[in-house]
């Protein structure tokens, strides 16, 4: 009779070790995870910052472009006067090379979020990548410890 005891009280013990290195190996995926998250949401924001400062800088030039194009105008009316075949041959020229810049400002931005999309998703796929790890190391370590007598 003595010996049940010893054996329930070693299984017990067994088991709550068990137990113990099971929440362990849970504690430290649930910190690798977090670590992945945390580091993907940070590199998005970086991105984001990224994305936003070149749209802007785009923007800028943009709004430089319309400033000197309207300070040209100005010139232009009161020059108009004299001849104005020259004004519509200017204005006319002037539309075209500022379609053309608009397109080329559009072609920028667009290759900016494109370039900022990839980088992303670089970003998530190495994410994606470590939560894989993380989880396959836990899955072995947890045969592990449940393997052991």
């Amino acid at each position: 009779m003595m010996d049940d005891p010893k054996k329930a009280q070693e299984l017990l013990g067994q088991i709550t070790g068990k137990a113990v290195e099971t929440m362990t190996v849970w504690a430290d995926a649930n910190q690798r995870v977090l670590r992945e998250l945390v580091e993907f949401g940070a590199t998005s924001a970086k991105e984001g910052v990224r994305l936003y400062a070149e749209l802007q800088q785009s923007a800028i030039e943009a709004l430089r472009d319309s400033q000197a194009a309207a300070l040209r105008w100005q010139t232009a009316w009161q020059d108009g006067g004299k001849d104005p075949v020259q004004l519509y041959q200017k204005a006319l020229a002037e539309g075209v090379e500022n379609a053309q810049k608009a397109f080329k400002i559009l072609e920028t931005q667009a290759q900016a979020v494109t370039r900022s999309a990839e980088r992303l998703q670089t970003s998530a796929e190495q994410a994606g990548k470590g939560l894989q790890e993380t989880y396959a190391a836990v899955v072995s370590k947890l045969k592990d410890v449940c393997a052991q007598n």
